[in-house]
């Protein structure tokens, strides 16, 4: 194992709330150890699998739409939770984390070890800034994953 990690903020910056994937990977910077793979996506899944082919942790950031929507709540899933989790919701992408997820195990393709952090969120608008709740759980969400990033970096790589 390479002990490579990789951090994907999935989501759109422009549309509102959206961009919480995008604005936690801005917050992890110099948060997390040299040699992390920060970066973004638009969330879809042949472009996914690339940014994280030859890593052994991967912890993706995404929006997640929920009914009751409770904006800036924070949600931790294994690849399987989320998989069987994000079918009761709404992804804000034209295809959700559960067929990227499907596509990479299809594959062969998925990392040893993969994190989903998710925050639910309410105003995807395009144009629209972050809302109040999403700005506020921000930290939380940032400090949460630079945790997955410690972990996945284990006890005997450089932090």
């Amino acid at each position: 194992m390479s002990g490579r990690v990789v951090v994907i903020g999935v989501g759109n910056p422009l549309r509102g709330d959206d961009g919480v994937g995008p604005a936690t990977v801005e917050a992890l910077r110099g948060l997390v150890p040299d040699g992390t793979v920060l970066t973004v996506s638009d969330g879809e899944p042949a472009r996914m699998l690339d940014l994280w082919c030859g890593a052994d942790t991967v912890v993706l950031v995404e929006a997640l739409r929920a009914q009751p929507a409770r904006p800036g709540k924070l949600h931790t899933f294994t690849a399987a939770d989320a998989v069987s989790r994000t079918a009761a919701t709404a992804s804000t992408h034209t295809l959700g984390l559960g067929e990227c997820l499907a596509l990479a195990e299809a594959l062969g393709q998925l990392p040893t070890r993969l994190v989903v952090h998710a925050m639910e969120v309410a105003d995807v608008e395009l144009g629209a800034p972050l809302s109040e709740a999403v700005r506020s759980a921000l930290p939380e969400l940032a400090h949460r994953v630079a945790a997955s990033v410690r972990q996945g970096r284990g006890p005997n790589q450089e932090q």
